[in-house]
This record gives C-alpha cells, structure tokens and sequence, in this order.
C-alpha cells in the first residue's frame, strides 16, 4: 500500500514540484511553457531534473530555467548512496515496498537480464530517496512529472517511500512504443492523474489499463506563449523558402525529406529549405546533402532560440516535418499559429490539427515520392490561397493551444486530486502483477 501520511501544508499557494527526466531542453520549450504559466497563475513551482541536458542552450529564458533547476545527479553516487541508506534506515516498511517494486518494474523492462534491470530501477529508487528529502525541504504539494518513461518511475516510487501525490504527462512516440515495459499501467493505477496530449495520446494510455481507470486520463494539450498566438501577421514570401523544425533523428523522417528534395531538384523546381535543430543523424544528413547535391539550396541551422524559430517560420512559405512517430509537435502549432501552412503525416495527434485542405497537407510516412508532391503542390499554390489556409490554421491553433488556457486545467486537475485524494486502497501498487 502507498503511504497516504505526505504531510504537506494546507494554507498559502499550491507548491508544485514538476519533474523532468532531462530539464531545460531547447526541443522541449512546451515543458517550460507550461511550468512558468501554472505559475503565473498563483502556484508555487519547484524544478527537480534528473540530469541536464548535455547540448549548449541558447534560449536566454532556458539559461534562466537552467539556474532555476535542481538536478538529481548532481549529488553523485555517494549522494545517492547516501540517500538509499537514509531512507532504509528512517522508513524500513516503505523502503521495503519501494524496493519490490522496483525489482518487479526492472524485471518489466529488463528483457533478458533481471539483474540489469533491477540495477537501472535501484538507482531510481536511489534518485527517489533523494527527491523525497527535497520535497519534504520545499514541503511539495503535488509532483507532476513529464514523460512517462523514468522520471514517472522516480515519482511513483517517492511516493511509495511515503513522498507526495504525483501526475504525468504522457507526449510519445517513446511510451507508447513500450508502454508494458515501462509500467504504464501501474503508474497511472498510482497517480492521482494521468495527461495526453492529444486525443490519439490518450486512446493509447486507455489500451493498457482496465476500463475503470479511464477517468484518470486527461487530455491537456500543449500550449503556445504570446510571441506565437499573439504575433503579428506577417505576409507569405515571394521568395520559396520551407523550414523544418526538429531534432535529427530517425522518428523525425529527415533522410525521407532530403530525398524528396533531391527528386524535386532533379526535376528543376526551386526552393530553399532551412532545418532548424541537431541530433545524432546529423552526419547522414549533412551526407544526404552533398548525396543529393542539395548544398545550394539545402541549410542547416543547428538549434535556435524561440525567437529565431518564429523569425524563421515567417520567412517561410510552409513547415515540413516528415515524422514517422510523434506526439503532437510543437513546430507544427507554432507554424500553424504564424499563418504558415503545415507538411506533415498522417501519423499519431497530427491529424487532430492538420486538416487536408484546409490548413495543410499529409501525406503517408516514410514516403518521399507522395511528400515530393505535396511540396510541389504547395510551392504551385497562389499565396493567396496558402494566406487563406494559414489563416484556417491559427484560427484552429489559437482554440485548442492557449497555453494559458491549458495550463488553467493542468491547474485545475492538481487542485481537484488534492482536495479529493483517492483512499489508500485504490492506491495499492500492483506489485503481484507478473513481469
């Protein structure tokens, strides 16, 4: 059973602790959005990470957040040897509990090797002793955590140490990839609430949990700043320039975009597009370039703060983003919300924000001769009517992605959970559960 005696106050603003595997990241900017505008809204507001993030920011707001951020890796392994001991000492009962569940969730996710498993799940629990003396310093109300990958394996496992109620925001592709593995299903049994992001996201969270827990699933999507919902129009470009948006790597479809590029320059139509991020293919894809002999008319731009990424944006005619797994990316709102129509595929949230036709195009993953078209469709549309769709388009982002809109229920739903807290019955880890 889950310790239900978290002593918290009960007078004075909402503290909230949100949790994150990795805090700031410049792919991330929705976390950070969200998290400062929960508390605009009155709550108090801790950031616990468990790691930085390697790569240089460059966002001046991120660098703040940075310096806001307490990283749970930071205390090195005597710390977290230091609060694994602590924590057996001071609770022995919940330890216990808090061990066995993090051996039955290691041997989940382990494959072949319990013992590896349970070694990756030790050292969260080791990160969970540490956070509860954190949250017990910061006298936490609620952890909300994003992703339901490790940094939800750390809140409910301080919880089970007898640390605050917690809650989880879902983005994928990665969880729903595993999400047995990762224990999707004990974490939402355990948290006061669990968030998708989109209606897709949380029909895929409803296939690993019993009917009765289906009520626990909300759906919060995220939420754009003003410096996008609220900027000024900006007139389409004679000029044929396409921007994507997003980190290099395999999900994201890039090497599919450069081979429909290398089609279209073949067939002598111009353009100029501009990728704005990094990654772990950006060798293959700097190879594609020269391959495709794209370099007078192919830009890559590394990583660039929020404000480039707008100014970007509106330089442009469209947004591509050839993913082959998502969510529901960030880019394609702030495209959508800067008047700018919106390449993408018909792939997990997308569809719910772009509509064929209306304010974009889809067009099947993995295929670069049906993205080719729907370029050269695009870049043979008059600007007349690509102003007309992307008009559609932020009028359609501007209903379903105000942040402050979004932020309000995330606030609400914390709010509810804590003024009706589920009975320490149905809060029981299931920890029978076979691996």
């Amino acid at each position: 059973m889950i310790d239900s005696s978290y002593e918290a106050p009960t007078a004075g603003p909402m503290r909230i602790a949100y949790l994150v595997n990795t805090y700031p990241v410049t792919s991330a900017s929705f976390i950070r959005r969200e998290l400062m505008e929960v508390e605009a809204q009155g709550a108090s507001v801790a950031r616990f990470t468990l790691r930085r993030w390697a790569t240089p920011l460059v966002d001046p707001v991120d660098l703040e957040e940075a310096r806001k951020t307490r990283a749970v890796l930071e205390v090195g392994a005597s710390g977290l040897a230091k609060g694994l001991v602590a924590s057996a000492f001071r609770r022995p009962g919940k330890f216990a509990r808090a061990l066995a569940q993090a051996w039955r969730l290691g041997r989940r996710g382990s494959g072949s090797s319990s013992a590896r498993g349970f070694a990756r799940h030790l050292i969260y629990l080791a990160e969970a002793c540490v956070l509860l003396d954190w949250h017990r310093e910061q006298r936490t109300d609620h952890v909300h955590a994003h992703y339901g990958t490790n940094s939800t394996t750390v809140a409910l496992l301080c919880r089970t140490l007898g640390g605050p109620p917690y809650s989880f925001t879902t983005h994928g592709p990665e969880e729903f990839d595993q999400p047995l593995a990762l224990g999707l299903d004990l974490k939402i049994r355990d948290a006061a609430f669990a968030v998708a992001i989109s209606e897709h996201g949380r029909s895929q969270l409803c296939r690993w949990v019993p009917y009765d827990q289906w009520s626990k699933i909300e759906v919060v999507r995220c939420g754009l700043d003003p410096m996008f919902l609220d900027a000024p129009h900006v007139p389409l470009p004679e000029a044929r320039r396409l921007v994507c948006v997003g980190r290099f790597a395999e999900q994201k479809g890039l090497p599919v975009l450069l081979e429909a590029a290398g089609r279209l320059r073949a067939e002598g139509v111009a353009f100029d597009l501009t990728l704005v991020g990094d990654g772990p293919l950006r060798g293959e894809i700097e190879a594609q370039v020269k391959r495709h002999r794209l370099e007078d008319c192919v830009r890559l731009a590394g990583w660039k703060s929020n404000a480039e990424v707008r100014n970007l944006i509106t330089d442009s005619r469209a947004l591509v983003l050839p993913s082959f797994a998502e969510g529901l990316p960030v880019a394609i709102m702030e495209s959508l919300a800067l008047g700018r129509p919106v390449i993408s595929t018909w792939v997990a949230g997308t569809p719910e924000l772009v509509e064929p036709g209306v304010c974009g195009w889809l067009v099947p993953p993995g295929s670069a001769e049906a993205l080719a078209s729907a370029i050269r469709e695009l870049l043979d549309t008059p600007l007349d009517e690509l102003e007309r769709m992307g008009k559609r388009g932020a009028e359609r982002v501007a209903l379903r992605h105000n942040i402050a809109i979004e932020a309000r229920k995330l606030r609400e739903l914390i709010g509810r959970a804590e003024r009706n807290p589920s009975t320490p019955d149905s809060r029981t880890p299931s920890l029978a559960t076979s691996a």
